[in-house]
């Protein structure tokens, strides 16, 4: 089964006080991923990052209202960049028979990194949504610099031989 893993797009960090690269454009295209997912029975599990600034329960916590959820959609909480640790995704994984997740999200150096390396390292095909993966500006370097730079790590990095790693537009995975 295809999983699409939907990471940090909480109200918290996406419209929080640090402006993320190309925000509009990362939100419709996490939409569009979503919506095909859906019609060609994938599963979507939100991930979403609890701390002082994103508190359980709290509306900083919560997903961003552009991309709604639906009955079978999966809410895994994490309190570490790698949405595995501590928590139950690798278990539900398992359950559903998920072999390729598509991860998008924020923030790219971050918890999508971690994510997508934890993710290999569990035998999963991965698909890294070059895309529709945003974060700000840093102190050393400019958020577009940092995506860029990143999806160049990801497709030259070697894997587990029974995982792989790729790099794709959304357009490329889901078409227009």
């Amino acid at each position: 089964m295809n999983t699409l893993l939907i990471i940090d797009m909480q109200n918290a960090w996406v419209n929080g006080t640090t402006p993320r690269y190309d925000k509009e454009g990362v939100v419709a295209r996490i939409q569009h991923a979503t919506e095909v997912t859906r019609q060609h029975g994938g599963q979507i599990i939100y991930i979403r990052h609890a701390n002082d600034d994103a508190m359980v329960g709290s509306d900083g916590w919560e997903v961003i209202p552009e991309l709604p959820f639906t009955p079978g959609d999966v809410f895994v909480d994490k309190t570490a960049c790698d949405s595995f640790a501590d928590t139950g995704l690798l278990t539900h994984l398992k359950i559903t028979g998920a072999h390729t997740l598509m991860v998008c999200g924020l923030a790219t150096e971050l918890c999508i990194d971690t994510t997508i390396r934890s993710a290999v390292s569990h035998g999963f095909d991965v698909i890294a949504l070059s895309d529709a993966h945003t974060t700000g500006d840093r102190p050393h370097m400019k958020a577009e610099k940092v995506i860029e730079h990143h999806n160049w790590v990801w497709e030259n990095l070697s894997t587990p031989a029974n995982s792989r790693l790729m790099v794709r537009t959304v357009a490329e995975v889901f078409g227009h």
